[in-house]
This record gives C-alpha cells, structure tokens and sequence, in this order.
C-alpha cells in the first residue's frame, strides 16, 4: 500500500514510518522539519542524538534494503505543494501527524497560541480539501488525542468518540441519537484537535472522504524494533518542560539525580501507551479501513491509565529518584478519575505493553546513557496556563 506520513521526522511520525516501511509498505514523508526548528527556538535538543533526515533515511536503506522517500513541504502554508505531491503519490493512505505536539508550547504565548491554531487546524483542512479537490480516494489515519474529552468523567467509561443520547422531542416522544462526545479541551493544542474532529466529520459526511481518528493516551518509550537497529535511526527522547511527557521526563530526571518534578497534587490520572503500540495501532488502523461513506472511525489509542504520583513513586522505587511537588502550571482540577474504553484497537488485535514490562528498564538506560546530554535548567516548566491578575502583576 502507498502510505504518505506527514510529520514523519517528528516523535511519533519517525518510527511510525520505518515501522510501515518494515510492514511492506511503499512510504513516502512529508515535513517541514519545524520540530527541528522549535528545538533552536528553545535553545534545547533531543536527550538522544538525532541525526539528519537525509542521514536517517540513508541509514534505513542500509539496514532494511527499502527506500522512504522525503518531500520537504509545510502543509498548513503550501495548499500547492501538498497537491502535487498527493497528485503524483497518489497515497491510499494518509497518516496525519503533521502537527504542533505540545500542550506547554501551545500555552507559551499569544504567538504560540496562534501558531498551534494556524499550523494544525490549516494542516487538517488542507489535506482534506486537497483529496477533495483531486478526486483522490485515500484513508486519513490522524494522530489525535484523549484530552480531547478533557479529564473528568461522571464515573463511566469514556466511549471511543460517540455517545448515545436520548432527547424528548416537542410532541413527547423519545428521541435516540449518537453524538461526538462533548469535548473538553485543556490546552489550546487539544483545541486544534477538538476543531480537527469537526473538520474530519464534515468531509466525511459531505465528500465521503474516509478518515480514522486515533485519540492516543501519553507515549512513553523511546525505541521501536526498527530505530534500535542502527544508532542513525534513533528516535527523539523530549525530557523539557515545553515537549517532555510526564513518563520520559521523570525517568530522565531520576536518571541525572534531579527531583521528579510532580505538578501540583499527582492527583491527575492519565492515559498511557508505550511508542511501539502507537506504530502498531497506526499500522491497524491503516490494515482496517473504514468502508466508503462509513462514518469516522473512532478509537482510543491507549493501554492503560495511572496517577501521576503514583508513577513518580514507581520510578522512585526502582531507581531511589527523590519527588518534589511544584505549583501545577496548567488550570486543571487537583485530582480525577479516568475510565476508558480502548475495545476497537483491541479486536484489531493490539497486544497491549505495559508499564509492568521490561521496557520500562530500557528507557532507564537510554536516559542513563545519554544523561550527559541533558540541560537541567530546560527541566522546569516555563508555561503558565494562567496570567497573573492585574493586583499581582508588579
């Protein structure tokens, strides 16, 4: 299958390409490199060493004998460029990563804000008006995310996109209908996401255009099965306060003796998957495509939920990592709870990993091994969700 991966050089977008590549498929990468860009912006890089793109997929020629080849296009600014390259690929399928990642960078400022909204929501709308306008029948497989229904739950199970609802009509009968379930986002970043869903379920119902929506947990975990087989093809490990999730970031801190830095209570509850179910779930979905006119195919990409404090208190326990609670930047509440259907990825046949596993060692020796990299006065987060009040300002 012809699968083109916009946001291929980024965190997920890497070792999902080389992962679709080892699967068989033909691959083609579309980015702009940007991510590249903010790690200048920030003055901070990679824990791990990440080399070229071009250096990248050279490497991956070598060890696996299969090209992927690279167009350096920015989908939210270049309508025309996206066009041609969907015109002579012509992909059956489009897996969309191609966006700003971060909740932090997001929130950072009124040009962060603007940034995240313009990049992503233009990105999205752009694919699908380009399959449109070109006539061309390709799955979008895109990355989105839980925090779209926020973080509180009403002590039920949060269903994979749609909810059933009852209304009682003007004469009185009862009405039944499903819904996209009412989103909640957090951030800007989940904003975009929430406007994304919108986008996806107008194209699908106005042009039939066929779309998956993985709304993914935190990815921990560095390294998949094709990035460990040569130092070259190496995945990011983000570990500041802008990019660093909460997982990758404790074990890093534990791994250069600095304070696991838990935000406010640790009472939030979260969902997590590791980076090699993310590959594989985005390969499921590819492998199970909605039929033309279905409606979007919705599920959450997750294996399991956990308190931020009590994963800070795993990694102490293995490591004898101290924890030190800091004011929570983000506007969220103390504490929640999380129920979370993940049934669809599952009788796909998604075998979950989980933080029981030995994989949870081997970040610890990544972010042992390269320690030395790290910058620990880019640890702290630097993005407030809330300004201070006029009083208090001065």
């Amino acid at each position: 299958m012809r699968v083109l991966v916009l946001g291929g050089d980024g965190f997920c977008g890497w070792p999902t390409a080389l992962h679709l590549s080892d699967a068989g498929h033909d691959v083609m990468i579309v980015d702009n490199l940007s991510r590249r860009g903010i790690d200048a912006e920030l003055g901070v890089r990679s824990l791990t060493p990440i080399e070229p793109i071009d250096v990248r997929l050279a490497a991956w020629r070598e060890v696996s004998g299969r090209d992927i080849r690279f167009v350096n296009c920015d989908i939210a600014a270049d309508f025309d460029g996206l066009c041609e390259v969907l015109g002579e690929y012509r992909p059956e399928a489009v897996v969309h990563f191609a966006e700003q990642r971060a909740a932090p960078y997001s929130m950072k400022s009124a040009g962060h804000k603007r940034y995240t909204v313009d990049n992503n929501v233009n990105g999205t709308h752009n694919l699908l008006a380009a399959l449109v306008d070109l006539r061309l029948d390709a799955h979008v497989v895109h990355l989105g995310t839980m925090g779209v229904y926020g973080y509180g739950t009403a002590g039920v199970s949060i269903p994979e996109g749609y909810l059933p609802v009852s209304m009682r009509a003007d004469d009185g009968t009862e009405v039944e209908q499903e819904i996209l379930y009412p989103p909640n986002p957090g951030s800007v970043y989940h904003l975009t996401k929430t406007m994304d869903q919108l986008l996806f379920a107008f194209y699908n119902k106005n042009d039939n255009v066929r779309v998956t929506d993985l709304h993914q947990g935190i990815v921990w975990g560095t390294e998949t099965a094709q990035t460990v087989r040569d130092p070259r093809l190496m995945n990011r490990f983000d570990y500041d306060g802008h990019f660093g999730t909460v997982l990758n970031r404790f074990l890093m801190q534990a791994a250069i003796g600095y304070p696991m830095t838990v935000h406010g209570t640790g009472g939030q509850t979260r969902a997590f998957i590791h980076l090699r179910n993310t590959v594989e779930c985005v390969q499921l979905a590819i492998e199970a495509p909605p039929a033309k006119g279905e409606r979007v195919g919705i599920y959450n990409q997750m294996t399991e939920t956990h308190r931020v404090d009590d994963l800070a208190k795993l990694i102490a326990g293995l490591t004898g990592a101290s924890i030190e609670h800091v004011e929570n930047p983000r506007k969220e509440d103390p504490s929640n709870e999380l129920f979370v259907k993940n049934s669809g990825l599952l009788a796909l046949g998604l075998k979950p990993l989980t933080l029981a596993d030995e994989l949870l060692g081997e970040v610890i020796s990544i972010a042992e091994r390269y320690a030395d990299r790290c910058d620990p006065d880019k640890i702290p987060a630097q993005s407030k969700w809330r300004l201070p009040a006029p009083a208090d300002v001065g």
